[in-house]
């Protein structure tokens, strides 16, 4: 995929990408059981990305900042060993301020990917801010990058593409699987 300059320029100084989970990594949809248990559905490409990352051996920091909750994301972020796991939030923002406390990270350190109105108030202040294709349209004006992909579908591989690309690790990646 090609990339726009000014995206790689933002992309290369990121060192955290955070993200909203349904409506981001999910399609938003929900199936509750008969038990209340919440299921939620997840691309592969998407989960294959956050391998690319471990790969590279760039040291970004990975989380979620959930305005849900529920055991399954509890067990997607422990298997995934995210560096920031937060959910039943309310005030993202509140949480955002936190990590970059954590880190002493600087909002052009941090890519953030979201699709609704919670996620403005980091949308605007992140270095890289992402919404999906199929995001809100008052959302779409406070991201500087539109995923060419819908929600659930790719939209986090993509910005895990751009940032490899735009950190110089790409090839190293691709050559793990292009043998």
């Amino acid at each position: 995929m090609k990339f726009e300059k000014k995206h790689l320029q933002k992309a290369k100084k990121i060192k955290v990408l955070l993200s909203d989970v349904d409506g981001v990594l999910t399609k938003g949809e929900l199936i509750v059981l008969d038990s209340g248990e919440e299921v939620k559905i997840w691309d592969i490409k998407d989960r294959l990305a956050y391998t690319l990352i471990w790969l590279s051996g760039l040291n970004i920091k990975l989380g979620w900042i959930s305005g849900r909750g529920c055991k399954q994301l509890s067990d997607r972020a422990k298997e995934l060993k995210l560096d920031f796991f937060y959910q039943n939030v309310k005030d993202k923002l509140d949480v955002y301020e936190k990590i970059k406390k954590i880190g002493n990270y600087s909002d052009e350190e941090i890519a953030y990917i979201g699709d609704d109105w919670l996620d403005i108030s980091i949308l605007k202040r992140s270095g890289l801010s992402v919404c999906p294709k199929d995001a809100l349209d008052d959302v779409k004006k406070y991201v500087n990058f539109i995923s060419s992909y819908n929600s659930g579908c790719g939209v986090f591989r993509e910005v895990v593409e751009l940032i490899l690309k735009s950190q110089g690790k790409w090839d190293k990646v691709f050559s793990v699987y292009n043998k």
